[in-house]
């Protein structure tokens, strides 16, 4: 629940884009950089919480990262300018950015390697509720209640989930010790992965496959909707909805196919990305006349075929020393949620006009061709990272 609220905030500002212009008179940059700002703050985090997590572990560096979040969620309702809503969305990107990454290491503290794909699938998949309360549920109640109001019953929910998570939280099994990270420092650690290939593959196709999707999901996609294509704002959040469906379905299914149909994690990251790629080339023939089920449709699969990014850091922890799981899935994630930051601002900028004269979806088509060019060169880098044999020999030793 604590990683849903984690996907609510990151996305939010899809949906309640219209509000923010017209209360507080937003330009696309300042949407772009309020969007993009959270992910900043959360990509600075990452090898901090990398080091937390293997020296204090789980639950403590969980317990401080609650505190900026909530205070994030607060003054968001209550920010009076553009300014305070940055404020806020720096808060929130440090309180939300060690979701994740806790539960990763707690999954590779208490599972088997050839569990780890479907169970971070299966817990990414229901953070992705977060993702869908972003969509329909948040246009309805913004436009009950307002979004601040809104805003401030999300951060009580933050402070009562939070309670509850760190009074069952444990770092590890009783009488299993955690992996000695002795020996790798931080910078010796960071010295290890610049040096490595399939590092930087996996941190670049990660920052395309998730950033790419976050810029859609989190911002672009919901102007393209209302003044591309002509729909309304329900009707743009029930496809941003069906967008987050397609997402929480293809992690657990991706998971399933990677740890015990194919036992493989290459293939199905490759093969993902590149169908991907084939959709968003798809979306460059939506018009405005477009049937809303083929573009509910082009949006699923979307959703769907971004989804197995799960598999990412299930690869990079096999290839690497079990020392260094920690660091290594951070340091990924360092590029995955900066993706988000920069392709948001990217795609801003390749834009480039305010929303008011954004009249069409040709208005949009720059969004398009920078995602179809960097997925490509994504599948080109992924194609030449070594497969994984962690599953082969856990196979092999039954």
């Amino acid at each position: 629940m604590n990683f849903a609220l984690s996907m609510f905030y990151r996305v939010s500002t899809a949906v309640i884009s219209p509000a923010l212009i017209k209360d507080l008179g937003l330009t696309t940059g300042q949407l772009s950089d309020l969007a993009a700002v959270f992910f900043y703050a959360f990509a600075a985090s990452q090898l901090p919480i990398g080091i937390a997590l293997d020296r204090v572990g789980a639950r403590i560096t969980m317990s401080f990262l609650a505190l900026a979040a909530v205070g994030g969620a607060l003054l968001f309702a209550v920010g009076q300018t553009p300014t305070h809503l940055v404020l806020a969305r720096i808060l929130l990107g440090i309180g939300m950015s060690g979701n994740l990454m806790v539960v990763l290491a707690l999954l590779a503290a208490w599972f088997p390697v050839n569990r780890f794909a479907l169970l971070s699938g299966i817990v990414v998949s229901i953070g992705v509720l977060g993702d869908l309360l972003a969509a329909t549920p948040l246009a309805l109640l913004s436009l009950s209640i307002g979004w601040r109001s809104t805003f401030l019953v999300f951060g009580a929910i933050n402070t009562a989930v939070v309670g509850a998570l760190l009074l069952v939280m444990r770092d590890h099994p009783g009488g299993r010790a955690p992996a000695s990270s002795k020996g790798h420092t931080l910078w010796s650690g960071l010295a290890y992965l610049a040096k490595t290939y399939s590092y930087w593959a996996i941190s670049f196709s990660s920052f395309v496959r998730y950033g790419y999707f976050a810029a859609l999901r989190g911002l672009w996609a919901g102007p393209f909707l209302i003044y591309g294509l002509g729909l309304d704002e329900i009707a743009a959040s029930n496809v941003l909805l069906v967008m987050g469906i397609g997402y929480m379905i293809g992690m657990p299914v991706s998971g399933s196919l990677s740890d015990s149909v194919l036992r493989s994690r290459k293939p199905v990251v490759l093969w993902s990305m590149a169908a991907l790629c084939v959709v968003t080339i798809l979306i460059m023939r939506v018009a405005s006349s477009t049937p809303l089920w083929y573009v509910l449709l082009v949006f699923f699969a979307m959703g769907f075929m971004a989804a197995p990014g799960q598999i990412m850091y299930a690869h990079i922890k096999e290839l690497l020393p079990s020392s260094m799981i920690a660091q290594a899935i951070t340091a990924v994630n360092l590029f995955t949620v900066l993706g988000a930051a920069i392709m948001t601002q990217l795609l801003g900028l390749m834009i480039g006009s305010e929303p008011c004269d954004l009249t069409g979806p040709g208005d949009f088509r720059a969004l398009w061709y920078v995602g179809a060019i960097a997925l490509a060169i994504s599948c080109l880098l992924y194609a030449f990272v070594p497969e994984s044999k962690a599953l082969k020999i856990k196979t092999n030793s039954r």
